[in-house]
Formats: structure tokens, C-alpha cells, sequence
């Protein structure tokens, strides 16, 4: 969590709103009094992308099933 005065706030708009779409948690303080927090609107952050790395991934056909080490548990 990041807290900036009203003053730094204005000066430092446009990397404030960069942090929060990055999920960083803006706080905006008159004094020592917490005023507001800055959050992106849903629609607004990023959309997650595997995009190179997708080929990269492999699972298993067995991945989900037991382990030998607890199959004596799992009866």
C-alpha cells in the first residue's frame, strides 16, 4: 500500500494510476487523514495473456491422479 498527500497525488497522476492497474493499492491523504483510494474499474485492467508461453506448458495425463507415496491413505 502506498499513501501519497493530495499534493503528490496531482504531481505523480499518471504513474499512480499505472501502479493500481498494476494492483498496486493508492491511498490519497489530506494531512495525515486518509481520504480516498485509488482502484482501476474492472474494465480497465489489463486482460491476463498466456501468449508465448502457452505452447511451453504440458501437463500430464496422470496429473491428477493419486501419488503411490498415499495411495495407502486414499482407501
Amino acid at each position: 500500500m502506498a499513501e501519497f498527500n493530495i499534493h503528490k497525488a496531482k504531481t505523480h497522476l499518471s504513474r499512480l494510476i499505472r501502479d493500481a492497474l498494476n494492483g498496486e493499492e493508492i491511498i490519497i491523504a489530506k494531512g495525515n487523514r486518509p481520504l480516498v483510494k485509488l482502484v482501476p474499474l474492472p474494465e480497465a485492467r489489463p486482460e491476463r495473456r498466456l501468449d508465448g508461453v502457452a505452447d511451453l506448458i504440458r501437463i500430464a495425463d496422470d496429473f491428477d491422479e493419486p501419488l503411490e507415496d498415499f495411495k495407502e491413505y486414499m482407501e
